[in-house]
């Protein structure tokens, strides 16, 4: 990409050179990144929409703070893509969210500019006032800024932050980075006037001069109280976060850096927790992307003067397809079925179900603990929630997930999307876990379908059942197998033999049972679709480890306490000994890239699976057969 085309700020490798420039330029500035970000994410892939709303925010805030020394902590961390242009990382756009590259979110390893990382939504005002309370008992000057979108106030652990914010006694600014209203003109000019006599030091002296004058005559207090809260009322909703203990100012126009940055300086200078509450537009400055910020949110490559095009051959349907088509078919089939989703409609496939059974689908916002104990509830009273969650977001009520579901034995069906690597978005986002976290739990059982059509089948598995069930499948695509209409459910707790062979046996559990089967070929190993990492199918499992004299497991989840684990608790609560190879995610956090190349690292891709089933039996392969071919 040619500086030639952003000459303003291609001089900009810091945000230190950012505050060298005169007001005049910030404008110029704000347009060239704006037109930077939009052309590095048409070529990269990535988060848009949300990134070209704080192109002006980002601006104001490296310009009025010093940062890094002040601290800024950006919520979910999808909307930080400006921030890394002005902190150094311009020229490393083009390795966005690919292997070796730029991470998408925020990496305290990538830059002392990324002061917390961040991709799981609600956590910034947390962190940041932990930050802002460290320098005070550090008896350091220093700034701690939270910028939170108004999506991620849906969550009670941004809330659980304000309420212990509002009596911490430290310096501590949020930003409410609303980008889901607009600003209506009355607003404008007035409400730029407003917000900056209120962060400024007359407004805040008077304030405080008018609390100690009528702290004496109580009545007259809570009247004065009562007129202020209302007069704000009036142009801004200040109540709320004002009880929190906040000092409440806004809505500002958060793309008018006339307005942002003198109502960050006269903030800067205010003691105390500080709200300030920015209005933004997703999308701002593209067209396209402002029309449509749910299809810009995160759309792969393209050309930004054409726009987002529908694929000219079809694409494979997505397990995320096969689980909204199941989703309104098994409606339609029982009026018992409820669907609920912590705000991932589109991602969880809901969008159809959403439109077609309005009364029993349920957005409970960013609030996954809610959306469990919710789910509960439902299924106390004799309906059949389904919860359609990521694999990583469901970590995040692992107590409901316990407590409120498991102890009471009630049965919730978990469509735990995003199992396994997820790619691009990294470490956060990785389903690695939930194999070792659910199978640990009494009453919860778990499916690992091996293709699109298996998904369907244990879907509807699960929702027979009685007791809390998950059935995890990846991001994307599978096999390809073609996805029949029935509602027909696969035998509980019960796998198959795919591929008889001899010698070694290699149990497959979830999707990696395809590329097991090319390893299989030339090893002549028996290949088994277990199907359930609990119940395993002790019966199946005895049986092939009778007839072989190696085991090997295969699952594209964490090893530690996974499928394999199982497996070899089986067979030790069974006196049966056997070697056992077990091939899965490593102990350690996968980064950002092609999720093929991802799982070629792992070891398991087709080769990767022979090649380690070759090196551990090697005596016993070769004693069975004088040669061996490798998978290309």
């Amino acid at each position: 990409m040619s500086n030639k085309l952003y000459p303003l700020l291609q001089t900009i490798n810091d945000p230190a050179d950012l505050r060298l420039l005169p007001r005049a330029q910030l404008s110029v500035l704000a347009d060239e990144l704006r037109a930077y970000v939009l052309d590095s994410v048409s070529k990269t892939g990535g988060h848009l929409s949300s990134n070209l709303g704080t192109v002006e925010l980002t601006v104001a805030l490296h310009y009025v703070f010093n940062t890094p020394e002040d601290r800024l902590v950006w919520d979910v961390g999808h909307q930080t893509y400006p921030h890394k242009i002005l902190t150094g990382r311009r020229d490393r756009m083009s390795s966005l969210r690919q292997h070796g590259g730029l991470s998408g979110f925020p990496q305290r390893t990538e830059s002392a500019h990324d002061t917390f990382g961040t991709a799981h939504s609600s956590t910034s005002i947390s962190a940041a006032l932990g930050m802002a309370l460290a320098a005070k008992i550090k008896g350091q000057e220093r700034h701690a800024v939270a910028i939170i979108g108004d999506g991620a106030l849906t969550a009670g652990m941004a809330f659980e932050a304000l309420n212990n914010a509002g009596v911490a006694d430290c310096n501590l600014l949020v930003i409410l980075n609303d980008n889901d209203m607009s600003i209506s003109p009355p607003v404008g000019a007035l409400n730029r006037y407003l917000a900056q006599l209120m962060s400024g030091q007359f407004y805040a002296a008077a304030k405080n001069v008018g609390k100690t004058v009528l702290k004496g005559a109580p009545p007259l207090f809570e009247l004065a109280k009562r007129i202020e809260e209302h007069a704000k009322g009036m142009v801004v909703p200040a109540t709320l976060f004002e009880k929190f203990g906040f000092n409440y100012v806004g809505p500002i126009d958060g793309h008018d850096l006339d307005s942002l940055i003198p109502t960050l300086e006269n903030i800067k200078h205010l003691k105390g927790p500080q709200f300030l509450h920015v209005v933004t537009k997703k999308g701002q400055g593209y067209k396209l992307a402002e029309a449509d910020p749910v299809a810009y949110h995160g759309p792969g490559k393209f050309d930004p003067k054409v726009g987002l095009q529908k694929p000219s051959t079809p694409s494979k349907q997505t397990f995320t397809q096969v689980f909204g088509d199941w989703l309104c078919d098994m409606a339609a089939h029982d009026p018992r079925l409820v669907g609920i989703t912590p705000a991932m409609r589109e991602g969880s496939g809901m969008v159809e179900f959403e439109k077609r059974f309005p009364d029993r689908y349920f957005d409970v916002g960013i609030a996954e603990q809610h959306a469990v104990t919710f789910a509960a509830g439902l299924a106390c009273e004799g309906l059949k929630p389904v919860v359609a969650i990521y694999s990583t977001f469901l970590q995040r009520a692992y107590d409901q997930l316990i407590h409120d579901v498991a102890i009471q034995n009630l049965p919730v069906v978990f469509a735990l999307d995003r199992a396994g690597l997820v790619g691009a978005d990294g470490a956060t986002h990785a389903g690695a876990y939930d194999i070792p976290y659910l199978r640990c739990i009494p009453n919860v059982s778990v499916a690992c379908p091996a293709d699109e059509n298996e998904c369907r089948q244990l879907l509807c598995s699960a929702f027979e059942q009685d007791h809390p069930v998950a059935v995890r499948y990846p991001r994307g695509a599978g096999a390809g197998v073609a996805v029949q209409s029935s509602l027909a459910a696969l035998p509980f707790g019960k796998g198959e033999v795919k591929r008889q062979g001899k010698g070694v046996a290699i149990l497959a559990f979830g999707t990696l049972l395809y590329p097991a089967l090319e390893a299989a070929k030339a090893i002549n190993a028996t290949v088994v679709n277990m199907r359930w990492a609990k119940p395993l199918d002790t019966e199946l499992l005895l049986s092939i480890a009778n007839a072989h004299e190696g085991l090997v497991t295969v699952e594209e989840g964490a090893l530690m306490g996974g499928a394999g684990s199982a497996v070899l608790e089986a067979l030790n609560a069974a006196g049966l000994e056997r070697p056992v190879l077990q091939l899965g995610l490593r102990d350690e956090f996968i980064e950002h890239g092609d999720p093929t190349k991802l799982l070629a690292l792992q070891g398991l891709d087709a080769a990767g699976i022979q090649a380690a089933v070759i090196k551990r039996f090697s005596t016993l392969l070769a004693s069975d057969r004088p040669t061996l071919k490798a998978v290309a």
